[in-house]
């Protein structure tokens, strides 16, 4: 499994609530894909979001923030952490 980070952008003025909900959401469906989301940060002034995810490809966290209507605009992998 590698780990990736997501970007999405145009979410100025996303809620704690909001992020909550939306990270819930992906909780929920990401076995479905072999995805385990492990956090999410958001800049509510800016309105980016980053997600941190375990998974199979980047296709697969694609896939699932798709089906909860939340696609990421970038799909980083992240072979390094220290």
């Amino acid at each position: 499994m590698t780990r990736f980070m997501d970007v999405h952008h145009g979410m100025k003025g996303i809620t704690a609530e909001q992020l909550r909900e939306t990270h819930e959401a992906n909780l929920a469906i990401e076995k479905d894909e072999g995805v385990h989301f492990e956090k999410a940060w958001a800049d509510p002034e800016s309105g980016t979001v980053y997600c941190l995810s375990e998974a199979p490809s980047a296709d697969a966290v694609q896939r699932i923030h798709e089906r909860t209507g939340n696609k990421p605009d970038e799909v980083h992998p992240v072979p390094l952490a220290v």
